[in-house]
């Protein structure tokens, strides 16, 4: 078992500086648990007071039910990758794998097997003989990865190891991290900026800002149900449009209007008691590109959300297509089929569904109805 619960987590600085608040999980034994969030947001310091690299100001932390806030950081059972490696440019890749086995006086057949095994899982029995400065990145991080793995840890800290490698190799190394946690069948903490990473990765996601959760669930309901303005805009690329728009309260129907534009909401969604409370108010209307359409079947289909918009700029993806419009001042990005004719400077209408709008309050910022 490798479950890790982290109860009521504070990390304070001298000076008053609080980066981490009242942080609360459990995250079960071989759950791939992802810290998402922006620069600066207390995830790679979640994850230290974890690993025992930053000192716990107030809570409690646990691992496998055990009480871990003062046991040093190597008898945590745990291990570690970072975002820059950490490898010993003197020693061979074998030497760097077997380094912290060496230090616990593990017996040299030992040492060799793990080793051998942990290069044979993620391919680079091949590299055994080479130094660090003959390696890629992508190989690199491989190794960064092969030696915790020889430690057989019950959990695995990875604070941001995809992000000095380019593109194409971090999505061939996300699939390839997903195969190696389910390998393993060990417990894994993730940090990373990448929303992508994060929903292509984790069993369950936590969405953190300034230090405090935002939500924590499985990337799909994040993407369908966000609590709140920031995690809607955090979670999905491109990211959810957002407006200023009234809600109007006309003849048993619920509108939402901002500037010229006036869409009605289905019934479901605009009869609730807590959109009705907002009659005459400003809210926050929020949908996401591909909830935008300009084809002619999807006019037709929903005559009571047509907006006029200006096309400013269209990339064309192969695919797909990325409209990027204006109605009135405001922006939004379109997520439309390769086959659209739209062009820069037409003047178009799209079609909204109004199924997947999202309304947030413009106060709190807290989700009105998804």
């Amino acid at each position: 078992m490798s479950s890790v619960t982290l109860k009521g987590l504070y990390k304070k600085y001298p000076g008053g500086v609080v980066a981490v608040s009242d942080f609360n999980l459990d995250i079960a034994d071989k759950e791939f648990i992802i810290l998402v969030g922006p620069s600066g947001c207390g995830k790679s310091t979640t994850l230290r007071m974890v690993a025992g690299l930053e000192e716990i100001t107030e809570g409690e932390l646990y691992i496998d039910s055990t009480l871990v806030n003062d046991t040093p950081p190597k008898d945590r059972d745990i291990a570690m990758v970072f975002q820059n490696y950490a490898l010993y440019p003197h020693m061979s890749v074998f030497e760097n794998m077997a380094f912290g086995l060496r230090l616990r006086k593990t017996p040299k057949d030992e040492i060799k097997r793990r080793v051998e095994e942990a290069a044979k899982i993620l391919e680079i029995e091949h590299l055994l003989d080479r130094k660090p400065k003959a390696l890629s990145g992508g190989q690199r991080q491989r190794v960064a990865l092969g030696r915790a793995i020889v430690r057989n840890p019950k959990v695995f800290l990875l604070d941001e190891p995809l992000s000095n490698l380019d593109a194409k190799l971090r999505a061939q190394m996300r699939t390839e991290l997903t195969k190696l946690h389910q390998r393993l069948a060990t417990t894994f903490i993730y940090v990373t900026h990448d929303q992508i990473e994060a929903m292509t990765m984790g069993t369950r996601i936590v969405v953190m800002k300034d230090g405090f959760i935002q939500q924590i669930s499985s990337p799909q309901v994040l993407y369908d149900t966000p609590v709140n303005l920031f995690v809607a805009g955090f979670i999905g690329s491109p990211q959810m449009n957002f407006a200023d728009a009234t809600v109007l309260d006309e003849g048993g129907v619920t509108y939402l209007q901002f500037g010229e534009s006036k869409i009605a909401l289905p019934e479901a969604k605009g009869r609730k008691p807590e959109v009705l409370a907002y009659a005459g108010r400003e809210v926050i209307l929020g949908i996401r590109p591909e909830c935008i359409h300009d084809e002619e079947m999807f006019l037709t289909q929903f005559p009571d959300s047509l907006v006029k918009m200006t096309v400013d700029v269209v990339e064309a993806m192969g695919n797909e297509t990325y409209l990027y419009m204006n109605s009135d001042g405001r922006n939004f990005t379109a997520r439309v089929s390769n086959r659209s004719s739209a062009k820069a400077n037409d003047v178009i209408k799209v079609a909204f569904d109004a199924k997947r709008i999202h309304l947030f309050d413009k106060e709190t910022e807290r989700t009105i109805t998804n």
